[in-house]
C-alpha cells in the first residue's frame, strides 16, 4: 500500500492490508522452517561450517541463541526429515506444517498445536489435529489450547496414575534485603497453592479506594505495594503471632521527644535506617511506648515501663463506634485499621475514646500530612472537614458505608 493511500484509507482497508502483511510473515516463517529442516537433512557443518542450525541462525539471522533454537524446535515439529541413515523421521503435526505455509497460522498457534499433539497417542493424532486446525480458523491461540485440554481430557479422563510416594515439600523461597537507599528489595518464588492465596489476599487489599477525598490514582504497582504494607500489619496484629525472644515481633523507633512533639527532625528505624519525626508521629498514634533516659552519650540511663496507648478494651470501642475506617467513603473493616489521636498524645491529647477515631493507614497518613482535620461532633461521633481546595466552606462529612449497630427495640 503506497503512502498516500495509507492516509485515504478507511478502518477496513488497512486492518485487511495488516492480515495480508503478517500471512506474508507467517509464509515467510514457514518457509525458513522448512529450509532449516533441510540444513539439517544435509548437514549444517559440512554446507556452513557450524556446529548447529541454531548456532548459524545467530549469525545469518542476527537473532538470540534462545530464538533460534524455538525456530529448529518449531521446523522440526512440522516438517519431516531423515536420520543420517536415510530412514524418514514423520514431522509430529503434518497438517499444520501444510497450513503454515499457507500464512494462516501464528506462531503462538502452531506452538500450542504443537503442545498438544505431544501428549496425544499416535493413533488419535491426526484426528486431533484435524479438529484443531479447523477450530483455529475462527479462534485465537488462547481458545485452541482450551480447546486441546479438552481433548487430552477426554482420551485420558483419569489422569496421570497417582504417585504412591509422599507429596513433595512446596518450594517456597524468600530472599530480603535492604538497599542504602532505605528501599527494601524482595524476591522469590511460591508453590502454586501459596501464590494463590497470596494473590487472593493481595487482590482484596488493593481494590480502588474512591472516596470523598477523590478518585484513587494510584498504579497498580502502587495499589498492590500497598497492600503488601497492609498485609504485613494484619499479621503483626495477630495473636497467633509467634514470639522473639519472649516478645511480639515489633520494629523499634527511637525519636527525643521534642521531635516527636514538634514533627520536625529524624528517628532511627530498628538498628538499620531512618525516618522522619513525622512519620514517628504517625505511628506513634497506636503503639508500644517505653520510655528512655539516655545520657550525655546517649548511653541508656534508665528504662521506664511498657506503656499500650490504645488498649484492647479501648480498640473494642473504637471497633463498635466506628465500625471500621471512619474517613468518609472508605470500606476498611476494623481489623485493617489504626487507632488516630484527634490531639497527638505527644502534645497532651489523652488516650480516651473521645480523643481517638479509627482509621486505615491510608487515611491515617492521610490526615497526617494533608489538609483533612477531624474532629468530634456533638454526638460523639467523629467527622471530617475536608481541605479549602477541595471545599471552600469546609463542611464536615461523616462515613455512611458501614453497617451500624442494631438498635434496641
Amino acid at each position: 500500500m503506497a503512502e498516500h493511500a495509507i492516509w485515504q484509507a478507511d478502518a477496513v482497508a488497512l486492518a485487511d492490508r495488516l492480515g495480508e502483511l503478517f500471512a506474508s510473515i507467517r509464509s515467510a516463517e514457514a518457509e525458513v522452517g522448512a529450509l532449516v529442516v533441510e540444513i539439517e537433512r544435509r548437514g549444517v557443518l559440512e554446507l556452513f561450517g557450524y556446529r548447529s542450525v541454531p548456532r548459524l541462525l545467530e549469525h545469518l539471522a542476527d537473532v538470540p541463541k534462545s530464538s533460534a533454537e524455538r525456530i529448529v524446535k518449531r521446523a522440526r515439529a512440522i516438517n519431516p526429515s531423515v536420520n543420517l541413515d536415510g530412514t524418514p523421521i514423520p514431522a509430529l503435526a503434518v497438517a499444520t506444517g501444510v497450513t503454515a505455509r499457507s500464512g494462516r497460522l501464528s506462531n503462538p498457534m502452531i506452538d500450542v498445536i504443537v503442545g498438544v499433539l505431544q501428549d496425544i497417542p499416535p493413533e488419535h493424532r491426526e484426528g486431533a489435529e484435524q479438529h484443531l486446525l479447523t477450530f483455529a480458523e475462527e479462534a485465537g491461540h488462547r481458545q485452541v489450547a482450551a480447546l486441546g485440554a479438552r481433548i487430552l481430557a477426554h482420551l485420558d479422563p483419569d489422569g496421570a496414575e497417582p504417585d504412591d510416594t509422599e507429596p513433595a515439600i512446596p518450594t517456597r523461597e524468600l530472599s530480603l534485603r535492604r538497599r542504602r537507599t532505605g528501599m527494601w528489595e524482595f524476591s522469590g518464588k511460591l508453590d502454586d497453592e501459596t501464590g494463590a492465596r497470596a494473590s487472593a489476599l493481595l487482590d482484596s487489599l488493593a481494590q480502588r479506594r474512591t472516596t470523598d477525598e477523590g478518585p484513587d490514582l494510584r498504579s497498580p504497582q502502587e495499589r498492590y505495594g500497598d497492600a503488601f504494607s497492609d498485609a504485613i500489619d494484619l499479621a503483626l496484629n495477630s495473636p497467633e503471632l509467634p514470639r522473639q525472644a519472649g516478645e511480639r515481633a515489633h520494629v523499634m523507633v527511637t525519636v527525643s521527644l521534642e521531635d516527636l512533639k514538634s514533627g520536625v527532625g529524624t528517628a532511627l528505624l530498628g538498628d538499620v535506617g531512618t525516618i522522619s519525626a513525622a512519620e514517628a508521629r504517625l505511628h506513634a498514634c497506636d503503639c508500644n511506648i517505653i520510655p528512655a533516659v539516655l545520657g550525655a552519650k546517649s548511653e541508656p540511663l534508665d528504662l521506664g515501663r511498657l506503656r499500650r496507648l490504645v488498649n484492647p478494651g479501648l480498640r473494642h470501642a473504637l471497633y463498635l463506634r466506628d465500625r471500621g475506617c471512619a474517613f468518609p467513603g472508605c470500606h476498611r473493616p476494623p481489623r485493617h485499621c489504626q487507632g488516630h489521636h484527634l490531639r497527638h498524645w505527644a502534645d497532651g491529647g489523652p488516650t480516651e475514646l473521645g480523643n481517638l477515631v479509627l482509621t486505615c493507614a491510608h487515611h491515617h497518613r492521610l490526615l497526617h500530612r494533608s489538609g483533612w482535620e477531624v474532629r468530634m461532633a456533638a454526638d460523639g461521633l467523629p467527622e471530617f472537614l475536608p481541605p479549602v481546595f477541595l471545599d471552600k466552606r469546609r463542611k464536615p462529612r461523616r462515613n455512611n458505608l458501614h453497617q451500624p449497630l442494631p438498635v434496641a427495640a
